[in-house]
């Protein structure tokens, strides 16, 4: 039998989800009826572009929709670690770049919340796995295409 991915999350992402999909199923659902129903009314459908943007927009809605279901039907929930002498999800960790030498700290979150622009790294990246339950202190290796990369873990909180 096929076993469905799960997908990591905190429980404020998984209540995001809910209301993302609450609203496009009545809202945005709406618009877009509203815009086909209207682009109908111009005439013949076969040289109706706004028709056919309606009916894409209708497509990729609906396409939006099923993709929150799965994530909200598939989701497991984590708690942020209360521990501090080891990596885990919910750590915010601070690291000595080696070649850089340069200190970053990152939050190690569940794939679902990465966002590396605000340090929201997921346990699931390459960086993010060689964090995990790692102590301060310890140095971490990471492979990535253009080599070995190489952080000493200086805080977790």
């Amino acid at each position: 039998m096929f076993k469905e991915a799960k997908y990591k999350m905190s429980e404020e992402r998984l209540q995001q989800l809910k209301e993302e999909l609450v609203y496009l199923q009545t809202v945005r659902e709406k618009e877009v009826a509203q815009q086909i129903k209207e682009a109908r009314s111009f005439g013949d459908l076969t040289e109706n572009s706004e028709y056919d943007e309606a009916k894409t927009e209708q497509g990729k809605l609906y396409s939006k929709i099923a993709e929150i279901k799965n994530l909200i039907e598939n989701a497991e929930i984590v708690k942020a670690s209360d521990k501090t002498d080891s990596v885990g999800i919910g750590s915010r960790v601070t690291v000595l770049d080696h070649d850089l030498e340069s200190e970053d700290t990152y939050e190690i979150v569940g794939s679902q919340e990465a966002d590396p622009t605000q340090g929201r790294i997921s346990d699931d990246s390459p960086f993010g796995r060689g964090l995990m339950d790692k102590r301060k202190g310890e140095i971490v290796e990471i492979d990535t295409p253009s080599g070995v990369l190489k952080f000493e873990i200086l805080r977790i909180e």
